[in-house]
């Protein structure tokens, strides 16, 4: 069972207020599309079947034209043989090609007015069909939206945040276990021996020798110069 009856329900149709009242908006504006689209497509095969009656009665009248002349010189040709019972016989088949001319004739007005409804009809379901096209980027760039902010919530509200922060806290935990290491390696060094301190001493007395050595090798090459 379709949304609509066919055409005369869709022009009318207030495609807003049928997605309102539908419990999914997306579904209902697929359907409304595929039945707009399926009457479009009936509406115009319906006139192109319109318009090709509308030939072959155009053809009809062009032969039946034809027809009421080919009596007319029948029932001159009777009449100049003096046969006048014979003219009146043409003249009534001409007749009667006549009439039927003028049947079709007016079919054909008849149908005129049918294409230019369906013209009518056609332009009114593409404005529709427009209208609902729209409708339905609009519909599934809402729900997009929708979905990734509703992705978005999980994310910030869910577990996974809370799960990362714990393990950037626990990597924090580390460093400062390992930076606690390092600091805590220099507490309670051992104290140094009676031969480490005189070795000391000794060490600093050869540097100074040296060191002395030095300075008066520096002079004595300055007074040279000099």
């Amino acid at each position: 069972m379709g949304i609509f009856s066919r055409t005369r329900d869709i022009i009318a149709a207030n495609v807003t207020d049928l997605l309102d009242k539908a419990e999914d908006p997306a579904k209902m504006i697929r359907m409304i599309i595929l039945e707009m689209e399926e009457t479009l497509v009936e509406v115009r095969a319906s006139a192109a079947r319109t318009i090709a009656d509308q030939k072959e009665m155009r053809r009809s009248i062009t032969k039946l034209e034809g027809l009421k002349d080919s009596w007319t010189e029948k029932a001159e040709l009777a009449l100049s043989k003096g046969r006048e019972d014979l003219a009146k016989a043409a003249l009534v088949e001409k007749q009667k090609a006549a009439d039927l001319a003028d049947q079709l004739a007016q079919e054909i007005a008849v149908l005129d007015e049918a294409l230019q409804a369906s013209e009518a009809d056609i332009n009114k379901l593409q404005g529709k069909l427009r209208e609902a096209r729209a409708r339905q980027n609009s519909i599934v760039a809402r729900m997009e939206s929708a979905h990734n902010r509703a992705k978005m919530r999980e994310m910030y509200a869910g577990t996974k945040i809370d799960e990362a922060f714990s393990r950037f806290d626990l990597m924090e935990r580390r460093v400062d276990l390992a930076e606690g290491r390092a600091e805590a390696a220099g507490f309670g060094a051992a104290p140094k021996t009676l031969e480490e301190e005189i070795a000391e001493l000794r060490s600093s007395d050869k540097i100074e020798a040296e060191l002395a050595a030095l300075k008066a090798k520096a002079q004595g090459n300055s007074g040279q110069e000099g």
